[in-house]
């Protein structure tokens, strides 16, 4: 080390902190949230970190610190792969209002050396760090948040008007496994709302379609076909490995058998529903909040339930309403803000607002109450064609 830079290094020591990574980790055990910032290079933060650790190499530490670390008083520890970096790094944030900051001295060298846990990060190709880099520059995201999306299973039910804006908005998110419940064919009339399809496929299998269009879109998504109906023989099979359900089915007869099995799997479901210029949207999360049984025990009489088929829709009005079940869905893989849990949100197109409605559990709901009928050995025995008095059409 030059001699200059030593007196400099000597100098920064002197007007900071220091702790060793034995004291680091015995914060960490006892529970203690302080933040961890490991301010190496990516190549270096390829071959490990410390567990829990925020990722801001050290050029951009002035320009992200504060959106990673709003809080000024928050205990903050800083490492590096010896100990300089990190030393110059707690001066900066010292300089920049934080209050309590730490480097860690021998820094990761010495943290593997001790034997502490690590961990070894995703890799990443070089046509991932481009195509999720606006998700990686989200704090609440970042590269874990990507890797947990690209981990996750969505199931959308029914590649129509719903399911093409959601499930096109999560492939392009990058959610890793996308299933798609459809048996029906594209239709021209399909078209001018389900955009997940081209004139050139009517006629193919909404589901094959649709992994054409998805995998075009992002090749890192494997997309499962389910070209069945729903029926409650195959139901509990089909969602039970998957981590949310976005429901885009626009007939009773699958909102009541969705709505059974996911609580009987304990899985969220993401339902919307539209209507010439109107939309809903709202999340069923067993355990949380109500069902969709809680909302409607039993479904109106048909004439009054009219189809997008019967009644019309404006095709853009599908957009909207599947891009905020898709949004849903990601904030549900990555734990994030507040889902539509407990209220339900209603789009009016004409005017263009949004209204809020709270809705609580129906204590006396036969699927989700505690004396509850319907059960994993029932279902099987339940028509809901039948109990609905409506033919099953998708959307």
């Amino acid at each position: 080390m030059p001699r200059e830079y030593e007196k400099l290094f000597q100098e920064i020591k002197q007007a900071i902190q220091e702790v060793d990574v034995h004291q680091l980790y015995q914060e960490l055990r006892q529970g203690r949230r302080p933040v961890v910032i490991d301010v190496r290079e990516r190549e270096e933060w390829e071959q490990g970190y410390i567990p829990g650790a925020v990722f801001i190499p050290r050029g951009y530490l002035e320009l992200q610190v504060e959106d990673r670390v709003p809080d000024k008083d928050t205990p903050v520890y800083v490492y590096c792969a010896g100990g300089v970096r990190s030393a110059f790094a707690a001066k900066t944030l010292q300089e920049m209002g934080y209050r309590h900051v730490y480097s860690v001295a021998g820094g990761f060298s010495a943290w593997k050396h001790a034997g502490y846990p690590f961990v070894t990060p995703r890799q990443w190709t070089r046509e991932q760090l481009q195509r999720y880099s606006r998700h990686f520059l989200i704090p609440e995201v970042g590269e874990s948040g990507q890797a947990r999306l690209l981990d996750s299973k969505v199931l959308v039910i029914g590649a129509g008007g719903l399911g093409s804006p959601a499930a096109l908005y999560l492939a392009a998110a990058g959610v890793g496994t996308i299933g798609i419940v459809d048996n029906d064919v594209v239709d021209l009339s399909n078209l001018q709302r389900q955009i997940i399809h081209t004139t050139d496929r009517v006629g193919q299998p909404k589901t094959e379609s649709a992994r054409q269009t998805l995998t075009a879109l992002n090749p890192d998504v494997n997309v499962v076909l389910h070209d069945v109906w729903l029926t409650s023989q195959n139901i509990l099979d089909i969602i039970r490995d998957y981590d949310v359900i976005v429901n885009g089915a626009d007939n009773f007869p699958t909102r009541y058998l969705v709505n059974d099995a996911a609580v009987l799997l304990g899985k969220p479901v993401v339902d919307a529903s539209i209507f010439r210029f109107e939309g809903m949207v709202t999340v069923y999360k067993p355990g949380e909040g109500p069902c969709y049984r809680c909302l409607f025990p039993e479904p109106p009489p048909a004439d009054l339930a009219p189809t997008c088929d019967q009644a019309g829709v404006l095709g853009v009005l599908t957009g909207v309403i599947g891009a905020l079940q898709a949004n849903e869905a990601i904030k549900l893989l990555l734990g994030l803000g507040e889902p539509l849990v407990g209220r339900v949100l209603l789009f009016d197109g004409l005017t263009t607002t949004f209204r809020e409605l709270t809705v609580a559990r129906d204590p006396d709901c036969a699927i989700c109450g505690p004396n509850a009928t319907v059960t994993p050995e029932t279902i099987g025995q339940i028509d809901y064609q039948q109990s609905c008095l409506l033919p099953s059409v998708a959307d």
